[in-house]
């Protein structure tokens, strides 16, 4: 084996010279004899390049002969050429980098020092964790002599050395190849479980049975996108989802929100768990029996684990380290991100914010493979939904409505929409005399491994919460009527057994015009 005797042949020189010795006057982490070990193996063995293709590049090697040696090398293989002594010597006397890589004679000693291949796989992981330390020495040096910029901002720079820090891991690390019988074993096992639940479940339950029944339960690794045009309740949909899951089924689950304050989410959750209107919990105004109500029911939030993140315009990196904190201090098994086009993925430059996007949703997609847990990201459509017909289906969402990148739909495992019809319609039937008041069409538009379609919820827009559609629920018992212009100001409806004070019925939304509705809770 070879040893690490770092004594340098003249005509072996590092790209830049003032390499060799870095700030604290030492040599960069480096070992010639193995890079050579490397080479020669594979100008020796026709297979070994296969062995060791997904482990190194040509900057992986110290020395810079070594590195045109090299990339002379995988020229040939990718022309699926042969390798050896002399195709590689030909290849470089073609690129005019054979007197740089040392001549024909210094080629012919690497294959001279090595008898066999065998170790090639082990002498070429050497050489990757060589290359590893001078990158994070690099890198550490940049950061440090920008810190002692005091015109850099130290919060910009935090970002920059977290961004750098994941690329060079994302960039280097590989995942080895694993062959398929403990996967089989793996996958036979998790049938087996999903065969002994009672609901026939093999991922987490949500509460929603038709939904849960056609996805099998939230899929460990998966990214889910939920889009929806502004007012149709995404953020009523996860939190109504998270409260469920944290709740009743004691799931831990992450929500990141980027819209809304964490008081304003708890707000309500409160709202949805206790069944109180959203307007009076921003008021107080409360009648005995609420605060009753309030206090015996706000109990069941307490101790429920349920995290809640609410840093504004969060980075894909700082979510990448709370995220991989939070699963391995509070086992979270599921993160919510609210919404995706408020992200950014600051420390990288983009040509468009399009490529950021893509780029955001490409990390989202790997976090969840990475953590092995699900990753719900809320997502904006665009206005072409406004543009179509006013009937039923002329407003339903469809995939090319997903804003800003069609790279959101690639990615993403599961695509859903959500729409109510009678936001649109304005009226509780639709054209064929259908009842939709309360309506909310959950539709799986992109199903990687399963079926598509549209599962039916309830939405109350006064608790800020969507229900199973066949839950035991009496439209009488509804204190408002449906949202719309056309109620007079003066209509209110008010319940007997209540003793509170009616509310008008066109409190549901505040609206300035027909393209931008938003909810006042």
């Amino acid at each position: 084996m070879p040893g690490t005797n770092n004594q340098r042949n003249p005509r072996q020189r590092p790209q830049h010279e003032s390499e060799i010795v870095n700030e604290f006057g030492k040599l960069q982490p480096q070992d010639l004899q193995v890079e050579e070990a490397v080479l020669g193996a594979l100008m020796l063995e026709k297979d070994a390049y296969t062995v060791v293709s997904d482990l190194l590049k040509p900057e992986s090697f110290y020395d810079y002969s070594h590195q045109l040696i090299y990339s002379a090398i995988v020229s040939l293989a990718v022309k699926q050429r042969p390798i050896d002594m002399l195709t590689v010597t030909e290849q470089l006397r073609n690129d005019g980098n054979l007197d740089a890589a040392g001549g024909p004679l210094h080629i012919s000693e690497l294959t001279g020092r090595v008898s066999s291949a065998a170790n090639v796989e082990y002498h070429a992981r050497i050489v990757a964790q060589k290359y590893l330390a001078r990158e994070l020495i690099k890198f550490s040096s940049n950061i440090q002599s920008k810190a002692f910029d005091e015109t850099v901002d130290v919060y910009d720079l935090m970002q920059e050395a977290e961004g750098g820090l994941f690329e060079i891991s994302k960039n280097t690390l590989k995942r080895d190849v694993r062959q398929i019988d403990p996967i089989i074993t793996e996958a036979l096992k998790k049938i087996e479980d999903a065969s002994n639940n009672e609901n026939g479940l093999s991922g987490l339950q949500t509460g929603y049975h038709e939904l849960d029944k056609m996805t099998g339960g939230w899929q460990p690794s998966d990214l889910i996108i939920i889009a929806a045009r502004p007012a149709m309740g995404k953020t009523a949909m996860v939190l109504s989802m998270a409260k469920n899951m944290a709740v009743e089924f004691n799931t831990p689950i992450a929500v990141f929100s980027l819209e809304m304050s964490s008081l304003q989410l708890v707000n309500r959750l409160i709202s949805n768990v206790c069944e109180l209107d959203g307007k009076k919990i921003k008021t107080g105004q409360l009648s005995a029996a609420e605060w009753e109500n309030l206090t015996v029911r706000v109990k069941a939030l307490y101790s429920a684990p349920l995290y809640v993140d609410d840093t504004p315009s969060l980075s894909i990196f700082e979510l990448n380290t709370k995220a991989r904190r939070l699963v391995q201090e509070h086992g979270v098994k599921m993160i919510i991100i609210d919404y995706l086009q408020l992200m950014n993925a600051s420390g990288m430059k983009f040509g468009s914010r399009e490529q950021e996007v893509s780029n955001i949703s490409r990390s989202l997609k790997q976090l969840a493979k990475e953590l092995n847990i699900p990753i719900i990201a809320l997502s904006q459509l665009n206005r072409s939904v406004e543009t179509r017909g006013d009937d039923r289906n002329g407003k339903r969402p469809q995939l090319s409505d997903l804003r800003e990148s069609g790279a959101i739909e690639q990615d993403a495992d599961i695509v859903c929409f959500i729409h109510r019809p009678e936001y649109y319609l304005r009226h509780g039937e639709d054209a064929e005399g259908n009842d939709i008041r309360g309506l909310a069409e959950f539709i799986i538009a992109k199903h990687r491994s399963g079926g598509v379609g549209d599962i039916k919820l309830r939405f109350r827009a006064d608790y800020a919460r969507f229900e199973n559609w066949d839950e035991n629920y009496n439209l009488a018992d509804e204190p408002t009527k449906i949202a719309s212009k056309l109620n007079s100001q003066s209509d209110v409806v008010s319940n007997p057994a209540d003793g509170f004070t009616p509310l008008p019925t066109n409190v549901d939304f505040l609206t300035d015009d027909n393209s931008n509705r938003e909810p006042i809770f």
